[in-house]
């Protein structure tokens, strides 16, 4: 069954029917196309990003003022396909599993896996980034010394930079305004990538993930810093392939 497109959910729906789609949530300022760009290698796979309000075609919405908002209005709105597999980065990797949590509570499909990418298990809880207030310039390079250089192609546009600033600026107060609930783990198998050389995002903090599953529980971690995917690529495509395109486990929550 393929769930309908909406505003939360771009990329180009395949010709065939497919094995499996991944939904993938984006980190801080993130432009959803960078994931949907992953379709192209990974065959029989269906890939959407999910874009929240304020962000690409939707940036004259209202941003979200906090996780739990995205997460119900996105609720509220999609019919995720089945069977499905949520990918979730950095700040994308709490509204993945957040998602997750809100329609276990609701009663409906749950995804067959979880990756999670790039950001500390929620209940090990996180001081306030304290970036969202900065001035356009400081955020910026608050940002770079972080999580890295942003890509060329971004930075040479003043327009496009200006864009990328509003969409951090509004997601890191989701991060700084987010607080995990205690709740029993997912009934959904996780699988938790990061990159060797992140040091954002201690090893440590990764493997708690393991305790946010009743279910399997993977580690894989690839060369690269917060953004290992940028740097080579390849490796993370056949990770990807091996979590999406190896037998399902039976439906999750039943």
């Amino acid at each position: 069954m393929s769930g309908p497109r909406n505003a939360w959910t771009i990329g180009k729906p395949l010709a065939d029917r497919p094995v499996v789609t991944l939904y993938c949530f984006p980190h801080s300022g993130a432009l959803v196309s960078e994931f949907v760009r992953w379709g192209g290698r990974l065959p029989g796979v269906q890939v959407y990003g999910i874009c929240p309000p304020g962000r690409g075609p939707r940036s004259r919405e209202r941003e979200p003022d906090t996780v739990a908002e995205f997460v119900r209005d996105l609720v509220d709105e999609t019919e995720f396909a089945e069977p499905a597999v949520f990918f979730g980065h950095s700040l994308g990797a709490l509204t993945a599993y957040e998602t997750i949590r809100e329609l276990r509570a609701r009663g409906k499909p749950l995804p067959r896996r979880l990756i999670a990418s790039a950001h500390a298990a929620p209940q090990l809880g996180r001081t306030a980034t304290g970036l969202s207030g900065l001035s356009d310039p400081r955020l910026m390079a608050e940002i770079e010394a972080r999580y890295g250089a942003l890509p060329p192609h971004v930075t040479a546009n003043p327009e496009l930079t200006a864009l990328v600033v509003q969409a951090f600026r509004a997601d890191l107060r989701l991060l700084d305004s987010y607080r995990h609930q205690p709740g029993d783990p997912l009934p959904v198998p996780i699988e938790v990538f990061g990159g060797e050389q992140d040091t954002s995002v201690p090893p440590g903090t990764l493997l708690a993930w393991r305790h946010r599953t009743a279910g399997d529980f993977t580690a894989r971690w690839f060369t690269g810093d917060h953004f290992y995917f940028r740097h080579a690529p390849e490796p993370v495509y056949a990770a990807l392939r091996n979590a999406l395109l190896r037998p399902l486990p039976s439906k999750a929550g039943l």
